[in-house]
């Protein structure tokens, strides 16, 4: 999964900061910046302890990596190597070997190459050029081959299953996410309303960005982010599937989050699913819509489709928004589903105990829905204008859900929001008479075709199939699937002069 080549090629993280994800110093770049610099004006460990008042013993763990100096330390380091504290910790390794001594020293410290059982190789000024590339390299190779092993579809079953677990555990609430949203909106002076789309340019452009809308964008790619030049690529065209706020929003939520290059599938799902959060946070902010749905559950009026309409944003946007802040702020368990026409479940997200079909790896996505359920029954409903409502009596208790279709490029989809009988109460559609029930998992329930019909066909029926050979292929390869890197970087070389 992950391919190193994607990487900056100076080492320099994806965030472009000089610190680990978790906001801490990089102690590995550190070091090698701090032993460059002294090396570079002649200096011994000796002289450079006699500036700074520190025992080389300890000034050599510094630059190694393995001790994170005060920042008193610092400051004096830094002006006894003559630079400013900002250069000494900033995120562009010096040269291209102390770029290679960090990537090497970071690999030895790893899960991977410890897990091999080999003794480490010190990491110094006597391994040549030929040597650290070699070290280098090999490891990208067996990282992209472990990684390639993985890339089947029961490892992206079981990654989308833990992840499911983690937004499960958390009520799909994220409030560091929310915080950092707001604290934008608060920077351009947003707070009232449906964000436009000068808004979310406003946005862009608080972060150092400028959006060019291109019309050869690498078809693989909703839009693409030039990190060297601050320039975010999007369509001229307008994609009826995705919003354009969205995927703008989207694109700046992997560098406000401090997104690396994805180490593995798993981590590139949680990264989707953080940035489209962040986009939802900031297309639907949290107070305006939590006041929104607080005033609209006293009146007994909750509805998705009136939390689309009062922020201007798609249903399935809405009905995401409405389970991220459902059960933290109202108090409401409820449950997710977008169906495809054919009843196959494409998302789905519960916390109130719906029994969504699973196969043995856990997974739910890929598996069809009962057809007796409200995702299902609305295929059939003619009115399209207007939300189905159902009750539906299932082995773990009745649920009331409402739903509604859209239409997409790969075909027809219902998106559902269900909710436990007893939350039913404020919802707007709660009267309904529709009710159906479902024994599912039980095979008879809808699994296995009626007796009579089964009498008069079986053995005389052979259907060609439309198979989907995609879930027999491996994952597409690379750290970001499907994408090919060749024709985004040829696409950014060929925009870099413009």
């Amino acid at each position: 999964m992950t391919n190193a080549s994607w990487n900056l090629g100076d080492g320099t993280p994806r965030n472009g900061r000089g610190a680990e994800p978790d906001g801490e110093v990089d102690l590995i770049a550190l070091g090698r910046r701090v032993r460059h610099l002294r090396k570079k004006l002649g200096m011994t460990l000796d002289d450079l302890s006699a500036k700074v008042g520190s025992a080389p013993s300890q000034l050599s763990l510094i630059e190694n990596g393995k001790r994170e100096p005060k920042l008193t330390l610092l400051q004096h380091l830094a002006g006894a190597l003559g630079v400013g504290l900002d250069q000494l910790l900033g995120s562009e390794p010096p040269s291209r070997r102390a770029a290679l001594e960090i990537e090497l020293e970071r690999a030895q410290r790893g899960p991977l190459y410890q897990s091999l059982g080999l003794p480490t190789v010190r990491v110094s000024s006597r391994l040549s050029m030929e040597i650290l590339e070699s070290l280098v390299g090999l490891q990208h190779e067996l990282e992209r081959r472990l990684d390639e092993q993985s890339a089947t579809p029961e490892e992206a079953r079981r990654a989308n299953s833990e992840l499911r677990g983690e937004m499960k555990d958390r009520n799909n609430y994220y409030p560091e996410i929310e915080r950092q949203a707001q604290e934008l909106l608060d920077k351009v002076g947003h707070d009232r309303g449906p964000l436009s789309h000068h808004v979310a340019a406003d946005i862009a452009e608080h972060l150092g960005f400028d959006l060019h809308y291109v019309g050869d964008l690498p078809h693989s790619t909703r839009s693409v982010t030039d990190l060297k030049n601050h320039r975010i690529y999007l369509t001229h065209g307008q994609r009826s599937d995705h919003d354009p706020r969205s995927v703008l929003l989207q694109a700046l939520g992997h560098y406000v989050l401090g997104h690396q290059t994805p180490r593995d599938y798993a981590d590139f799902l949680r990264q989707r699913v953080y940035t489209n959060y962040f986009a939802a946070a900031l297309l639907m902010p949290e107070h305006a819509t939590v006041d929104f749905l607080k005033e609209a559950k006293s009146a007994k009026e909750l509805a998705i489709e009136d939390i689309r309409d009062a922020f201007a944003v798609s249903y399935e946007t809405a009905a995401h928004r409405f389970t991220n802040l459902a059960t933290e702020h109202l108090g409401i368990t409820t449950h997710f589903q977008k169906v495809h026409e054919s009843g196959i479940i494409h998302k789905a997200y519960e916390n109130d105990g719906v029994n969504f079909p699973a196969d043995h790896t856990g997974a739910i996505e890929g598996q069809a829905v009962c057809r007796f359920w409200t995702s299902r029954a609305v295929f059939d409903v003619p009115d399209k204008f207007r939300a189905f409502n159902q009750y539906t009596d299932t082995a773990v208790g009745t649920y009331w859900c409402t739903a509604r279709t859209e239409r997409h490029s790969s075909g027809e989809y219902s998106l559902s929001i269900g909710v436990p009988y007893e939350h039913v109460k404020w919802f707007r559609g709660r009267d309904t008479t529709e009710r159906s029930h479902s024994r599912c998992p039980d095979p008879d329930c809808c699994r296995r075709p009626p007796a009579e019909l089964s009498a008069q066909w079986a053995g005389h029926a052979w259907p060609s199939t439309r198979a989907n050979s995609h879930l027999l292929a491996a994952m597409p390869q690379g750290a970001f699937p499907g994408v090919d890197e060749t024709e985004v970087y040829t696409f950014l070389a060929a925009h870099q002069g413009r």
